[in-house]
This record gives structure tokens, C-alpha cells and sequence, in this order.
């Protein structure tokens, strides 16, 4: 009935997770194009981007934004179903937090599609 608690494996697993894919960021940003090309002018910097690495990177907006959402959206409506059944005045409360976890999908769709104007 309840959800089970997460464990120390879990959580490690996540963390390995979390530094890896920190560590793939840190190296697509080193091997970004300089910053001065972009004083030369913007057809510089624009043809020099390979338009592979902004579809994996909108793909990654919003697939792992889509994810953190999911996560959120579960342990938040959990713990809503919980003090809605308890305190049924605080629907609209409740109604606002998981709005707000859903928001987290919305952004990274926002990131993604800004990314892919950046292209044509």
C-alpha cells in the first residue's frame, strides 16, 4: 500500500549517476567552440556547431526533465493523496505542489525548443 522506502544502493546508484552524466556535461562544454568566434560574427560560431550534438542535447532536455518530473510528480501525489485524505480543505494547496513538480517537464521542453531555433 505504502511506498517502500529508498535504499543506500539505490541512492548510490543515483549518485554515480548523477556524477556521471555531470561529467559528460562538463566535457561537451570543453569541447564547445571557442568564445571568440563569436566576436568575428555569428555565421562563425553557428557553421561550426554540429547539429548531432544539439539534437542529443534537446533529446537530454527533455528526456531527463520528463524523468526528474515523473520522480516528482510520484513522491509529491503520495504525500498529497496522504494529507488530502487527512485535510480534504487542502486540495488547492496540494493541487499548486504538484503543479509545480510538473513544471520541471515544461521547462526542459522550453530548453529543447529553444535549442533546436538556435539551428535554422
Amino acid at each position: 500500500m505504502f511506498p517502500s522506502p529508498v535504499n543506500r544502493s539505490t541512492l548510490s546508484t543515483l549518485a554515480v549517476l548523477t556524477l556521471l552524466l555531470g561529467a559528460a556535461a562538463t566535457a561537451l562544454l570543453l569541447a564547445a567552440p571557442d568564445a571568440s568566434a563569436a566576436a568575428e560574427g555569428g555565421a562563425a560560431v553557428r557553421g561550426s556547431i554540429d547539429s548531432n550534438w544539439v539534437f542529443i542535447g534537446a533529446a537530454l532536455a527533455t528526456g531527463l526533465s520528463s524523468l526528474g518530473a515523473g520522480f516528482a510528480v510520484a513522491k509529491v501525489g503520495v504525500a498529497a493523496v496522504g494529507a488530502l485524505a487527512e485535510k480534504p480543505e487542502l486540495f488547492g494547496r496540494l493541487l499548486i505542489f504538484i503543479g509545480l513538480a510538473e513544471g520541471i517537464a515544461i521547462y526542459g521542453l522550453i530548453v529543447s525548443i529553444l535549442m533546436l531555433n538556435r539551428l535554422g
